[in-house]
This record gives structure tokens, C-alpha cells and sequence, in this order.
């Protein structure tokens, strides 16, 4: 099948052996199940341990992840071995807001205890109804836990979906900010000729829900899994007068170099 295709040119640079430890270092970060009610999936996030209340919360959404080992094969667990918008939230040194990651179902955690966690929501089901439901509670347990009364929401690849399918929801979202992100999933597999995300939610379908809340979205030039073409055709949903900004930055593909990025 050519679904496989793209999702594979993702996995196969990934290093194979060597798991990925988001406690590295000297970072602090504490990681924290959250258990969400509503959409039957418990999510991982990773924060720093001092943080305090505060009215502005920074939610970092991790990537599609390691979703398949080969060319046929889904993963049994895509968790990934290097999560971009890990970095990107361990690396943003703002101290006006605090700053959480929110990993996608079914990465960082034992999937033994995950009845829900089957290979299609890494794959076509990735950005279903239940992957949303479950992401927006656990947002809604971060924004309690911090007392936050606003949210920056910056999503990577196929977080950079998740983000803004739950933007479209929310009426607390200050910001929308997308890394390479999937803004278009009808556009993104017209464009590689691969079979749709038939299990999945399209940002793009919901552009009504979204004309009012403030827009980023930033596109590797040489990013040949996620081209400036799937931003720019999630833009032109929208009017002329409320379209979100687009910003093309040079040297940069779907993996490098965006922690040298400020957003």
C-alpha cells in the first residue's frame, strides 16, 4: 500500500536501538500521568517541578511519534525516539508563562495498561474524535492544575493537527502556534498520493472555529514530508481578512533545525 510510504521516510532516520529518555541530563522535568475520563486514553505530560500558578500556560504537543517499523508494519509502541517538541519546550527559557509537554496517546506510558491503545491511533485514527476528546481533558486538567486562564498551544507535525483541532474547541486559547504542522490532512495525502486518514478529523474542516484566535504557523523550506503546500492550503479556507500568518524559514526540513527557532 502506498500509505506506508510517508510514514516510513519519518521512521527509518530515527535511531533504532536506543530509547529515548526525556529525563536526560540535569532537565528536572517530572513526568505525570494524567488520567482523562472522557476519551478513555491516559496521557503523559513532562513539566518542570517548580512551577507555580499562573494565568498564562504554554502547552507543547508532541509529533505522530514512532508509528511504524517498516514499510508494512506499524509500530508496537510510538513513543518517539526523538521528540522534537520535547526539545522545543525543554529549550523555551520564557519566564513569563510556565511550560508543560503533552505527549499524544499511547507514548511514554505501559501500554499493557492502555486497553484503548491499538496501532490505529498512531496511524489512520490519529487525530479521531476519541484522540481529541481525550487530549482537550487532559489540557483542561493542565489548565487547572496551573490556574491558567490562557493557553499558547504549539503543536509539532501531526501535534501541530491536535493542536488546532482542539483550538477549535477552546475559548481560552490566546495563541495557535504549529511546527511543520499536518493543517490539512486531505491536502497532505492528495500531495504524496497516499490513501486518507480515514479515521481522522481534518484541521482544515474547521476553519470557521478558529478565524478568531491569533495564528502561526511556521514551514521548513526544504521540508518534503510536510510542504509549504499544506499550510497554504489550510490558509486559503479562511478570508482574506482573518487568514493565520505562514512563516517559511530557510534550511530547515521536517526534523532540523527547529530548536534553533524562538517562537
Amino acid at each position: 500500500m502506498r500509505l506506508i510510504f510517508l510514514f516510513i521516510c519519518i521512521a527509518v532516520v530515527l535511531p533504532s536501538c536506543v530509547s529515548y529518555k526525556p529525563d536526560r541530563g540535569n532537565t528536572g522535568w517530572v513526568k505525570t500521568i494524567i488520567e482523562t475520563e472522557k476519551g478513555g486514553f491516559d496521557l503523559v505530560s513532562f513539566a518542570p517541578p517548580q512551577l507555580i500558578r499562573s494565568e498564562t500556560l504554554t502547552i507543547y504537543i508532541e509529533g505522530d511519534g514512532f508509528a511504524w517499523r517498516n514499510r508494512r508494519t506499524p509500530s508496537h509502541n510510538p513513543t518517539p525516539r526523538h521528540p522534537i517538541a520535547l526539545d522545543l519546550a525543554m529549550s523555551d527559557k520564557r519566564d513569563d508563562t510556565n511550560i508543560v509537554y503533552l505527549a499524544r496517546p499511547c507514548q511514554y506510558i505501559d501500554l499493557e495498561t492502555q486497553s484503548m491503545c491499538s496501532a490505529k491511533y498512531w496511524t489512520s485514527h490519529r487525530f479521531s474524535e476519541e484522540v481529541i476528546v481525550s487530549s482537550n481533558a487532559a489540557i483542561d486538567h493542565l489548565v487547572t492544575k496551573y490556574g491558567a486562564k490562557h493557553i499558547y498551544l504549539i503543536g509539532y507535525s501531526g501535534g501541530g493537527a491536535v493542536a488546532t483541532l482542539i483550538a477549535a474547541r477552546r475559548d481560552d486559547v490566546a495563541q495557535l502556534i504549529t511546527i511543520a504542522g499536518n493543517l490539512d490532512t486531505d491536502a497532505w495525502t492528495q500531495h504524496h498520493e497516499i490513501s486518507p486518514l480515514y479515521g481522522s478529523l481534518n484541521p482544515a474542516n474547521h476553519w470557521h472555529d478558529l478565524v478568531d484566535i491569533s495564528q502561526t504557523h511556521y514551514i521548513g523550506e526544504a521540508d518534503k514530508i510536510m510542504p509549504a503546500a499544506i499550510a497554504q492550503s489550510y490558509s486559503s479556507k479562511f478570508p482574506a481578512q482573518k487568514k493565520p500568518q505562514l512563516v517559511v524559514l530557510k534550511d530547515t526540513n521536517h526534523k532540523c533545525c527547529w530548536s534553533e527557532v524562538r517562537l
